[in-house]
């Protein structure tokens, strides 16, 4: 039972130490940090895009109250033509001139609260596109020292690698052995010589004979002796 406490434990510790290493690496930080920045520029991109919707609608209301407000007028006009022409009787075309005229009020009012409210959304969507703009540029920075950091990173790690490889290398062991090689090579050389020495020394005089009697001299060799010869009047039988 014990043994198994112990290897959870120490399962624990791996995964501890996996995940501070995970959370202290510089890279896997920074890219966590651009999605959550992108994240957050993806929510304010949408809330922008409500800003504005309501800005339009509020825009289109203020004209369309305003257009209202043309229209009950020039219907009051009208009115009071028919008046004058006797097509209408003067009090119903005043009562009905009135009722145009009121409700033009109240489209210029309407129209009024509209034309507050979309130049409040307006500037709240000028305010908000330009922390867009900033959180945009910003992501885009973080993305190229992204790049440049992962650039140094495997560089970094390469150049680690190499040097402690090298670190490894033990330069006086490897001339020490080849110094070792050396000598031994040189002893057998000098050794396979002895050996060669030996085997002239163990010839008998028959085989120094024999070997005389198959070797051929050469033709000029043989030229030069038979004129020596003959200068010392030593016949060719002899």
């Amino acid at each position: 039972m014990a043994s198994v406490f112990q290897r959870l434990f120490k399962f624990g510790q791996s995964e501890a130490h996996a995940a501070l290493d995970k959370f202290e690496d510089p890279i896997k930080m920074t890219e966590q940090g651009i999605r959550d920045l992108k994240r957050d520029l993806q929510a304010s991109m949408s809330s922008l895009a409500e800003v504005k919707a309501i800005a339009i609608r509020l825009r289109r209301d203020a004209d369309d109250n305003k257009n209202m407000a043309a229209e009950y007028e020039r219907k009051a006009m009208l009115l009071l033509q028919k008046m004058q022409s006797g097509a209408l009787d003067q009090a119903e075309a005043e009562r009905l001139a009135g009722e145009a005229l009121r409700r033009k009020e109240e489209c210029l009012e309407k129209a009024a609260r509209s034309q507050q409210d979309w130049q409040a959304q307006d500037g709240m969507a000028s305010q908000l596109q330009g922390k867009i703009e900033k959180l945009k540029a910003t992501v885009s920075k973080y993305e190229n020292d992204l790049i440049t950091l992962k650039a140094r990173a495997k560089t970094a790690a390469s150049t680690k690698k190499i040097n402690q490889q090298l670190s490894k290398i033990d330069s006086s062991g490897t001339i020490s052995m080849l110094e070792k090689m050396r000598t031994k090579v040189e002893e057998d050389e000098s050794l396979a010589q002895a050996y060669g020495s030996l085997a002239d020394a163990d010839q008998t005089v028959e085989d120094e004979i024999d070997n005389a009697l198959n070797s051929k001299a050469a033709p000029a060799t043989s030229n030069a002796l038979a004129e020596l010869k003959a200068k010392m009047g030593i016949s060719a039988g002899a």
